[in-house]
């Protein structure tokens, strides 16, 4: 199951992949032969969303490399990097749009609409296909490359709304003006994600209310006096990891341990985790890391 949903998530991120870098191919044609300066600059703006994209498919198929003496855990957290990097460029290129939009809103100028109509249609597609092939992930790197791809939906958008009304209204203040509306947009939504992202860097926890449900879930159970030295973090925001220490009432046999476990296991199997490690303690034992 784990094998089958890398080969989805990677040929997901392959072809989104392939889809942007053929594009930025085809922008970098059409503002040149449109004379549009705009398209130009989204053409660099989508290399370099094609060069993030690129290096976070290529960090999570190296994250599916199985764990060793050195990365005892897998190489999970590449895909982590991924997204922190990608959150990063995109951040980037979000504010060098605006630098770029804001001088025009003070002197704008009328491009050829017949050309970006046409690349703007195409845009739409290219992009939204992209999209929705990633639309499924679930991991951070992944959603990071989503909203690469829908920043460039709804940018190619306005260009086609700005398109089509600016031959009836004289008005090229509309081009830098929802350019800017619509990078504003993206990049509140990805300053977000890249912030979630650094938490799981420092090893805070996937969600605040997880702990707790886990927690009571584990109090709940019989034989269960107490839990602490609860620790849980995420490898890349998919897959976690949970370490505790549970205190037990009297065990009376062998069975009745067998059956805690078991009680255990079946209450965390509704959590994402990967990795899980118990250690149970009996009421009268000593815990070892206090």
């Amino acid at each position: 199951m784990h094998d089958h949903t890398h080969a989805a998530r990677s040929q997901r991120m392959g072809w989104a992949f392939l889809l942007n870098l053929s594009f930025s191919i085809i922008e970098f044609i059409g503002g040149w032969l449109t004379n549009s300066t705009a398209i130009m600059a989204d053409a660099v703006h989508d290399l370099g969303d094609s060069l993030s994209i690129g290096s976070g498919w290529l960090l999570d198929r190296l994250g599916n490399r199985k764990p060793d003496s050195q990365f005892t855990y897998g190489y999970r957290r590449l895909s982590l990097v991924g997204a922190l990097v990608n959150g990063l460029v995109l951040i980037s290129g979000s504010i060098w749009v605006i630098s770029e939009a804001l001088p025009r809103l003070l002197d704008p100028v009328m491009p050829h609409t017949e050309g970006m109509i046409a690349l703007a249609v195409l845009g739409v597609t290219v992009n939204s296909f992209a999209a929705y092939k990633l639309k499924a992930g679930k991991t951070l790197n992944e959603k990071i490359l989503n909203w690469h791809l829908m920043e460039d939906v709804f940018g190619w958008l306005a260009v086609l709304l700005v398109a089509l009304v600016m031959p009836i209204v004289d008005m090229p203040i509309l081009d830098p003006l929802l350019s800017v509306g619509f990078t504003l947009f993206i990049l509140i939504n990805v300053v977000k994600t890249v912030l979630k992202t650094g938490r799981l860097f420092i090893q805070a926890t996937p969600n605040a209310n997880t702990v707790d449900t886990i927690t009571q879930s584990l109090l709940s159970l019989d034989k269960v006096e107490s839990v602490h030295h609860l620790h849980l973090w995420s490898l890349d925001g998919e897959q976690h990891v949970l370490t505790a220490h549970i205190r037990a009432y009297p065990l009376d046999s062998l069975e009745d341990y067998s059956r805690l476990k078991e009680t255990i296991h079946m209450a965390l199997s509704g959590e994402s985790i990967a990795h899980t490690t118990i250690e149970i303690e009996l009421s009268d034992e000593r815990c070892r890391d206090e």
